[in-house]
């Protein structure tokens, strides 16, 4: 996919729950070197990674990142791997890669499969304000 940023490392998150939204301003703020983009899962560009890296949505409908040209990662080890990037001390949680990815997936599982009744779900994709539209890619 050459439309890519290729250094820039993208997340692809459902972009009507209001948990992953929430996710997804929390990684903004965060991302004090400007390394993260964003695509909703629903949108025509999230729905052409997702073809071209080969995820079953299936499986997979709540968090991946993807490197254009290195790697995609989902779930847990998304979200682990997320973190490492972040300041505030919150590449600690990289701690947590020691752990069987069957076990951290389960727990990711079961909040994913939980989110929309936990946190509630939006009719639309989230929209971006005009100082984060650059953080959003089309």
């Amino acid at each position: 996919m050459i439309d890519l940023p290729h250094n820039k490392k993208i997340i692809l998150f459902d972009g009507v729950c209001n948990l992953c939204s929430t996710a997804v301003q929390f990684v903004i703020k965060n991302d004090k070197k400007d390394l993260f983009r964003f695509v909703a899962l629903q949108s025509d560009l999230g729905q052409r990674i997702i073809k071209h890296i080969g995820i079953d949505t299936k499986t997979t409908d709540s968090i991946i990142l993807y490197e254009p040209g290195i790697a995609y990662y989902i779930k847990s080890e998304a979200a682990l791997e997320i973190a490492k990037y972040l300041s505030g001390g919150l590449a600690l949680l990289s701690i947590f890669k020691v752990l069987p990815t069957a076990l951290k997936d389960s727990l990711y599982d079961y909040i994913a499969r939980n989110r929309y009744k936990w946190y509630g779900k939006k009719d639309n994709c989230m929209i971006p304000t005009p100082e984060l539209k650059s953080k959003f890619l089309d």
